[in-house]
């Protein structure tokens, strides 16, 4: 699920990133074209069996991403804004920060 706000940064939404799970995860990474698909941004466990991270994206743009879970299993948002194929016969998630 993608949670969007008007950011305190000029010219930002911040959004944040949900992903229920319900297995035994270990680690799960947001990845994408904000971060260049890179492992850089963690999800934190919260208590209701959601795994969540807040980016600050800049407005009026589309950055297609996957979460990463125990570095090894892609995985899609259900809620999306978007899908692409991604070349590897599955899809991206895209989300799309606009400023209205």
């Amino acid at each position: 699920m993608l949670v969007k706000e008007r950011s305190r940064k000029a010219d930002s939404i911040k959004v944040t990133f949900v992903l229920p799970l319900e297995s035994d995860a270990e680690t799960v990474h947001l990845v994408g074209e904000f971060n260049d698909w890179q492992t850089t941004h963690p999800l934190i466990r919260q208590p209701n069996n959601t795994w969540q991270v807040s980016l600050d994206l800049k407005s009026d743009h589309q950055y297609e991403f996957r979460y990463l879970v125990n570095g090894e299993t892609w995985c899609n948002d259900l809620h999306a804004d978007l899908y692409v194929p991604n070349g590897y016969g599955e899809e991206n998630c895209v989300v799309v920060t606009s400023s209205q």
